[in-house]
């Protein structure tokens, strides 16, 4: 059963310490976050609409030998099949899996009506993809009291408007609430009240922790830190030492302390589009002519929604797996699709020639903003 968080027993510290983002003691600050994350989300929906794939080993990606798992079941996930993987590999994992073209306009609808659930509670929602998003309930809109009780009831709605079924985790700060949705997955609810946070998070391996990706796990791991007590027993000087700016957060979500807020205006920071090819390209103007359709896709989105950006990212990926990036800072914002092909195009011409193929390519835009003012689109494209 999931433990309840009533309004006394949740509780963080507030303010600023001489650290950034260092809490310090003082008033605490009554917080109640809810993580939701839809179980297995773009299979869900595939398994949901097609009832010939229910109970069934599916992949969401291409088949083919260069294709990538963007999703996977619960059936497939049994067999070690995971996103990211390799399509090749994730067949000769589950011979049985079932390869569905990803249907991102479905996906999109679904996540409008779940979306449409969350605001029925709170404006503060902070979406961080199609299927999961942080909530703060703490001033909720229909004034229930208790986190838990409005996890429940998101996530019965949820499964009665949609058919699909959502994980929730709760606590007193992102972190925690993040941790928690995973304990119990599938349609599952965990909560981490502010007694028991500490505890939990001495317990788990630092490669569990949102924000330690592989690369900083393997050096945590170098350095001798492989769980959360291991993390708490390092000095904030340490960690900054040897992490950076990320070493004060590393410090703090090993006390189970995280003051991020739910940000309900937080912007999107790049926007971009890459693809995998069936052969590699060894040759720039068959790389010229894969680039286009992507650089196309960039400015689609961008246009539908008024966005422009400053920065364009080059992708490279080789046959070997060896990756490099390139990139370019403009003067102005881009405002024509043919202004993103030419500083792509120059990013490209910089890469050849090459001494092994390239089997995929990825075109990114960062730097976003708005429409700009007509006194700012004075500004000439300069590379």
């Amino acid at each position: 059963m999931p433990q309840v968080i009533q309004d006394g027993e949740v509780g963080e510290r507030s303010g600023r310490g001489q650290e950034a983002n260092a809490p310090r003691e003082g008033t605490a600050v009554l917080r109640k976050i809810i993580h939701v994350d839809m179980d297995a989300f773009f299979a869900s929906v595939e398994q949901r609409d097609n009832l010939d794939l229910r109970g069934k080993p599916v992949a969401v990606g291409g088949a083919a030998a260069r294709g990538v798992v963007a999703a996977a079941s619960y059936e497939a996930r049994k067999f070690g099949v995971r996103s990211a993987m390799p399509s090749i590999t994730a067949k000769r994992k589950c011979p049985e899996l079932i390869f569905v073209p990803p249907r991102f306009d479905a996906y999109r609808a679904v996540s409008q009506q779940i979306h449409a659930i969350f605001a029925e509670h709170t404006p503060l929602i902070e979406p961080l993809s199609l299927d999961e998003a942080y909530l703060d309930v703490t001033d909720n809109l229909q004034g229930i009291p208790v986190a838990t009780t409005i996890a429940e009831m998101i996530r019965a709605k949820i499964k009665s408007e949609t058919g699909l079924t959502a994980s929730a985790g709760v606590s007193y700060n992102k972190f925690l609430a993040k941790l928690a949705s995973g304990q119990n997955k599938p349609d599952g609810l965990f909560v981490i009240t502010p007694k028991l946070g500490p505890a939990f998070v001495e317990a788990l391996p630092v490669r569990k922790f949102h924000g330690v990706g592989p690369a900083t796990a393997d050096k945590m791991a170098r350095l001798g830190i492989e769980t959360g007590a291991d993390l708490r027993a390092q000095s904030l000087a340490f960690l900054e030492e040897k992490f950076g700016k990320a070493g004060p957060y590393y410090y703090w979500i090993a006390r189970g302390i995280d003051e991020r807020p739910v940000r309900a205006d937080r912007e999107r920071k790049s926007v971009g589009a890459e693809d995998t090819f069936s052969s590699d390209l060894f040759d720039l103007e068959s790389a010229r002519k894969e680039l286009a359709p992507l650089v196309g896709k960039v400015w689609r989105y961008c246009e539908e929604r008024s966005i422009q950006g400053r920065t364009v990212t080059l992708k490279v990926k080789f046959a070997d797996f060896q990756q490099i990036t390139r990139s370019r800072t403009i003067a102005g914002a881009i405002e024509a699709e043919e202004d993103l092909a030419t500083v792509s195009g120059t990013l490209l011409d910089q890469v050849f020639p090459v001494s092994k193929g390239i089997r995929l390519l990825g075109v990114t835009l960062s730097n976003l903003s708005g429409t700009r003012s007509e006194a700012d689109r004075q500004l000439s494209l300069t590379i």
